[in-house]
């Protein structure tokens, strides 16, 4: 059966769930040195010859398929509420029927809490042929949560176990470490400057002195890689759209231009469009570029206030022309 993970709003849903917890301690197999890290992530693990890094998520996944395992990080602060907030309840609306749990002790003394379980059906009825583990990492400087999942016949619970509690935990990463991993490259700034990277595979930048943006006193610029299958040319104008409308912190769009183009070998699609952004209630002037790539895209999204659309627009396009796949 195919693998499902949780929703992408899973760190701010799983708050909503409980737990009670007492105290074991468990090997960590994986030494530092062995480690492998998926791009930008603190947390480490020694996986199995037949799972390698993803190119879909933050994690590994089987070659061929048949098992995964995710990371979502979250600030140190985080790990009590969600230890308390943990229920069998709210667990299997997202996604696992748990079994067991125990606390666990891992890499540096860290605090954990195992969860076994299998894939909740998605009609309620039947058996899954698969088996889910969910981790809980409380460190000193950051919270982890790890999802695995393995078909019964591809990874054994042995296996799986061990590359969970065997999470090796490193010290924080500086910003240009996280924007050298990710899985392009950005040749041209424009004086724009990166001021957060996200999940391994995206970043946001600014332009000016704030790293904190408020009320688009700043232009800012997003940019995220996506591995999906390939987007058909006959589709690529009303997924663009699509996207666009996705965004929940805009509305009113009126879109001004939409077009393909292609440039140096590459397709690209970009919309320019007039918004309203919500929090603020200013006109703003929003640029999605879509690079097509065979195995997905990346796609930038420029913001500015209406009244800058002169100067930004040209720069949001140069920083664009100059992206790269590593």
């Amino acid at each position: 059966m195919p693998l499902r993970l949780f929703s992408r709003g899973l760190a701010a849903a799983l708050l909503a769930a409980a737990l009670l917890a007492g105290a074991v301690s468990l090997p960590s197999p994986a030494r530092a040195e062995d480690a492998v890290f998926p791009p930008s992530s603190r947390f480490g693990f020694k996986p199995p010859s037949s799972m390698v890094l993803s190119k879909r998520f933050t994690g590994f996944e089987r070659t061929g398929g048949g098992a995964m395992l995710s990371v979502v990080e979250l600030p140190a602060g985080a790990y009590p509420e969600l230890k308390q907030s943990f229920t069998d309840e709210n667990l299997k609306t997202q996604g696992l029927v748990v079994q067991s749990r125990e606390p666990v002790t891992l890499d540096g003394g860290a605090e954990g809490v195992l969860f076994t379980g299998e894939p909740t059906p998605a009609d309620g009825k039947g058996m899954p042929a698969a088996r889910k583990w969910l981790l809980i990492v409380g460190a000193k400087e950051v919270t982890g949560i790890i999802i695995a999942q393995a078909a019964v016949e591809a990874e054994t619970d042995e296996t799986m176990r061990g590359m969970l509690t065997g999470v090796r935990i490193r010290g924080a990463l500086s910003l240009d470490d996280q924007v050298a991993a990710l899985p392009f490259r950005i040749d041209e700034f424009a004086g724009f400057r990166p001021v957060r990277a996200l999940a391994g595979n995206s970043v946001l930048l600014t332009l000016g002195p704030r790293d904190q943006v408020s009320n688009l006193e700043q232009p800012i610029l997003v940019i995220a890689q996506a591995v999906q299958q390939a987007t058909p040319q006959e589709q690529r104008d009303g997924f663009a759209r699509a996207s666009l409308y996705a965004n929940q912190t805009m509305k009113d769009f009126v879109v001004e231009r939409s077009q393909s183009y292609r440039q140096n070998g590459v397709d690209w699609h970009e919309i320019v469009a007039r918004a309203t952004d919500i929090p603020s209630g200013q006109p703003v002037v929003v640029s999605q570029t879509i690079r097509f790539n065979p195995d997905g895209y990346i796609r930038a999204v420029g913001v500015t206030r209406a009244d800058q659309r002169e100067q930004m627009l040209p720069l949001f396009r140069q920083v664009v022309d100059s992206l790269q796949l590593r």
